[in-house]
């Protein structure tokens, strides 16, 4: 009887081992210290535009954590920096991971996901978040938790456009790593006539055709960030999901960028220089660390 006893105990202390083996990453208990707020300062000065934020919106979120995200949403402690008067850069930086700029309401811009074909970042082939082909867990907001508890968009922000004002405005929604302003979907019909009404704006980006060369094969179907393609005058905006036109707060035109319903959804090149508040601090993609990445120098999408 004892010696029973003891395989028991031996076999309940095992399965407790493994049930906190296999938690999944990021998923910790924290204490609860009541309801988040959110806390954001956007200031200029000397040439820049300063944005500390805790990265908690200001507009309600999804049940987090849940069967596809098991993380806990947690305060961050983000400070940026980017250009108030930003310029042209000789050539595009292209985005590899990481934050591609921030919000109004101090939560990041993240396009990419930490997931590729057969778990092998070097595979060539990454999963795209919002293809309908992988469940991360997204809210109506099309945002998720990081392990560490950073609250992230993946594209459209529902929430924050509603509580700015919604409809078919033009709308400011955020700023990107090189300072030019990130606007939600919609757009004047010409882009440097206030008065010549709006318009959803579309990307030029589209699913390739044919079958993939390797990797997983099978027909492109925008399951990965490779799948698509750039095509020049496909839809209304450039390589950069961006355009040159006037805005309300730009009335004598800007270069700005816009979040749209199809793929890139949030852009994935810059213009100009990205800030090197945005630098990595922690492990690659994977750690999924809670301050966004300095933007790499990576490739165009499906290239």
């Amino acid at each position: 009887m004892k010696q029973f006893a003891v395989v028991v105990g031996v076999t309940l202390i095992l399965g407790v081992v493994v049930a906190i083996a296999q938690r999944p990453p990021g998923f910790r208990p924290r204490p609860s210290r009541g309801p988040l707020k959110n806390r954001v300062q956007i200031t200029t000065k000397e040439g820049y535009r300063y944005i500390s934020a805790n990265g908690i919106p200001k507009h309600s979120i999804g049940r987090f954590p849940n069967r596809r995200n098991p993380n806990r949403v947690s305060e961050q402690r983000y400070a940026f920096r980017v250009p108030a008067k930003p310029k042209n850069a000789k050539k595009v930086t292209w985005l590899e991971h990481g934050s591609f700029g921030v919000a109004v309401n101090g939560v990041p811009f993240d396009p990419f996901t930490a997931e590729y074909w057969r778990f092998n970042r070097n595979s060539g082939w990454r999963y795209e978040a919002l293809s309908g082909k992988l469940d991360l867990g997204l809210d109506t907001n099309n945002a998720h938790v990081q392990p560490n508890g950073a609250y992230h968009y993946h594209g459209l922000p529902g929430g924050l456009i509603k509580r700015l004002g919604g409809g078919t405005t033009v709308l400011l929604i955020g700023w990107a790593a090189d300072g030019f302003p990130i606007y939600a979907n919609y757009g004047y019909i010409d882009p440097m006539d206030a008065a010549s009404g709006t318009v959803k704006l579309t990307a030029s980006y589209r699913v390739k055709r044919g079958i993939r060369p390797n990797g997983p094969g099978g027909q492109y179907d925008g399951t990965f960030v490779e799948d698509y393609e750039y095509v020049a005058g496909a839809g209304d905006l450039d390589e950069c999901n961006g355009r040159f036109g006037v805005t309300g707060e730009f009335p004598d035109g800007v270069y700005y960028y816009v979040l749209t319903e199809q793929f890139p959804f949030i852009p994935r090149g810059y213009k100009g220089t990205p800030d090197q508040t945005f630098r990595r601090r922690g492990p690659r993609p994977g750690g999924r660390p809670g301050f966004p990445p300095r933007p790499p120098r990576g490739r165009p999408p499906g290239r």
